[in-house]
């Protein structure tokens, strides 16, 4: 069975299960949030691993962060549609290359986007080329390892005055934490059968 196959039959085989909606409950009622998307691409590899990011530290939103390669809709554009142009904007990923698998549940974040996540499987060892401009480096981490429960540990801080939680989950030299930790809870919450 191909990798595409097992993604597809774990998503099916957890539809439905309880996923985190957003970095704080209150924002499941706004509704003056902004589309995004990102791009789940997993490497179709015997040890398959997650393509991310870490943002430059001169972004005035988000410096230094690791994230999916991502972000707002375009007018008329979907979530796959945008994922894929953000994709190739960021780490010159083709977009004709990935094969979308499925998308997950909207997540939304403090800085009001409702970002929904798109997997899509892809070759190894792409010739990737981070954007100098918002990508200071692109990396690899093993699926097995951001799957793993164990490895999603659980903080708190205060931020805008109100004590928020959100994970951490850290792997080598790389913190990965608020939305793309979010997502990738939900992502090895739907994958558990995998």
């Amino acid at each position: 069975m191909t990798l595409a196959h097992r993604l597809r039959a774990a998503l099916d085989a957890s539809a439905g299960g309880t996923m985190l909606a957003g970095d704080d409950d209150e924002l499941l009622t706004r509704g003056d949030m902004t589309a995004a998307a990102v791009l789940i691409a997993v490497t179709d590899r015997p040890e398959p691993g997650v393509i991310l990011t870490q943002r430059t530290e001169t972004l005035r939103k988000h410096p230094g962060q690791v994230a999916f390669p991502g972000g707002r809709l375009d007018p008329g554009e979907d979530a796959i549609t945008a994922a894929l142009r953000e994709a190739e904007e960021e780490v010159a990923l083709p977009r004709t290359v990935p094969h979308v698998i499925a998308t997950l549940e909207p997540y939304r974040t403090g800085t009001a986007f409702e970002i929904v996540p798109v997997i899509a499987v892809v070759p190894p060892d792409l010739p990737l080329v981070a954007a100098e401009a918002e990508v200071a480096s692109v990396f690899e981490v093993p699926l097995s390892f951001l799957l793993d429960i164990a490895n999603h540990a659980a903080r708190t801080a205060m931020w805008q005055g109100a004590e928020r939680h959100y994970v951490e989950i850290l792997w080598n030299d790389r913190r990965i934490w608020g939305a793309t930790a979010g997502m990738i809870v939900n992502l090895s919450r739907r994958l558990a059968g995998l």
